[in-house]
């Protein structure tokens, strides 16, 4: 299925470990958007930081989400974004750069990020940095355009409730919540 959505501007968000690359991948294809991978654009110091085992501080995060930002702004048409988009000051700041802009929220334990993040050795994102992760996530689902999702349920799912929400809603809806 892949149906053209004309300025379809979707972060797909979580912690290290909730699926963001799988599932951001399957919505791009289906939207028929590009996809960007939040992690590509980080600097070559934070990629150093997070293999190293330092989480990133606001400041580490700051300059990336500026990138972010500028990466949304050069996709006017649509465009699905992986990024963690941990705190709502995050959120905010690439809503500001792109108005509009939905997430969509995989939530799930922290033992699950854990086993799954253990199950990847080669991403530049150990297990010790997760519980950093979970301290710093501020619950996006209050918060308007917010598709939340449990990132447990099978992958295919998971897309066509993203890709129906998308078709569903208008970009200025307000909040959405699925469980």
């Amino acid at each position: 299925m892949n149906t053209r959505s004309e300025n379809t501007l979707l972060v797909v968000m979580g912690v290290a470990g909730c699926g963001k690359s799988s599932l951001g991948q399957l919505c791009a294809k289906a939207l028929g958007v590009p996809l960007l991978e939040g992690d590509d654009f980080h600097s070559d110091g934070n990629v150093a930081k997070m293999r190293s085992g330092t989480p990133l501080s606001d400041d580490d995060r700051a300059a990336w989400l500026d990138v972010l930002a500028t990466q949304l702004q050069a996709h006017p048409l649509g465009v699905v974004l992986t990024c963690s988009a941990l705190k709502q000051r995050y959120r905010d700041r690439l809503r500001a750069a792109a108005p509009g802009l939905r997430f969509a929220f995989l939530d799930l334990t922290q033992e699950q990020a854990r086993e799954r993040v253990a199950s990847r050795p080669s991403h530049l994102f150990p297990v010790s940095l997760v519980a950093s992760q979970f301290a710093a996530l501020e619950d996006p689902r209050f918060e308007p355009g917010v598709l939340h999702l449990d990132a447990v349920e099978p992958l295919e799912q998971l897309a066509a409730s993203v890709v129906s929400w998308v078709h569903a809603a208008p970009a200025t809806a307000g909040l959405e919540a699925r469980s």
